[in-house]
């Protein structure tokens, strides 16, 4: 930047970069995504559709900031969790907010149709983000346990009140107020004594969210190549190792998932 009277103004800028050896985790909220899933005809209590879009929005965060070692996303939000060790622009927080929030927000309109093609989209979606700091691994840990049981909580809840709704023909009002002070095993017993449904065999994308890590996947890919002492060329396959985001559904509240996966938190990644 070239230097002239009015570079004063810099100074005005507030110095934000994140505390060193912490994880920091971004997440990133749908504005207002009641209405814009009413507005858009999402089916309740869950659309498979919104929900793997996120997910593909997700993938597509993750391909471009590698610095994200995993991501946990339910409903309309999602955690983007940065290693303790990342310095991706000098760990200042309102880049990691910006850059997430703009790349899944922009991912979430240019692979709409991929999910939604017969349903247009009416206007442009929006997500908020925060940034948020934990200085342990046990702190990271608790977090993402906090995000999946919240998942549980509402899903559970979710699932019985548009029972309610759509099979017994409770209005909302009503369904809210049979729901109401019942604890999770008397929902559990609504679902299976009213509506024969066990809700451990609902799917567990909707009860357990969706978990973004990095694994080395085979790709296989065609190349054309040229045959020795001949003047021709021949199309033969390539396998390549790639790391690339894949998308899980499983518990990580217990410890399995970090026991199957140590790398993730590792400080060698």
């Amino acid at each position: 930047m070239a230097k002239s009277k009015f570079e004063y103004v810099r100074d005005f800028e507030v110095q934000d970069t994140c505390l060193q050896n912490c994880w920091v985790v971004v997440r990133v909220d749908g504005r207002n995504f009641h209405r814009f899933s009413e507005q858009h005809k999402f089916s309740k209590p869950n659309d498979p559709r919104a929900l793997e879009l996120m997910n593909r929005c997700a993938k597509n965060v993750m391909e471009e900031i590698k610095d994200i070692c995993l991501a946990y996303g339910q409903s309309d939000e999602y955690s983007f969790i940065f290693h303790k060790k990342s310095n991706w622009y000098k760990r200042r927080a309102s880049k990691f907010i910006t850059h997430v929030v703009s790349q899944l927000s922009s991912s979430y309109v240019f692979y709409w149709n991929e999910f939604f093609p017969e349903q247009p989209i009416l206007y442009p979606p929006g997500f908020d983000g925060r940034v948020v700091l934990y200085p342990s691994v046990q702190n990271l840990k608790d977090y993402l346990s906090w995000r999946q049981a919240d998942c549980h909580i509402n899903n559970l809840y979710n699932t019985v009140f548009w029972a309610l709704v759509q099979k017994k023909g409770l209005t909302p009002a009503e369904a809210q107020d049979r729901l109401k002070g019942t604890l999770s095993g008397q929902k559990n017993e609504i679902l299976f004594s009213e509506f024969n449904i066990n809700y451990n065999n609902e799917p567990e994308m909707y009860r357990k969210g969706s978990v973004v890590i990095w694994e080395k996947v085979n790709e296989i890919s065609k190349k054309v190549i040229k045959v020795p002492h001949l003047a021709e060329e021949k199309e033969v396959e390539v396998c390549r190792v790639r790391n690339q985001p894949v998308v899980l559904h499983c518990d990580i509240i217990g410890d399995s998932f970090w026991e199957d996966h140590p790398d993730i938190l590792s400080c060698e990644s």
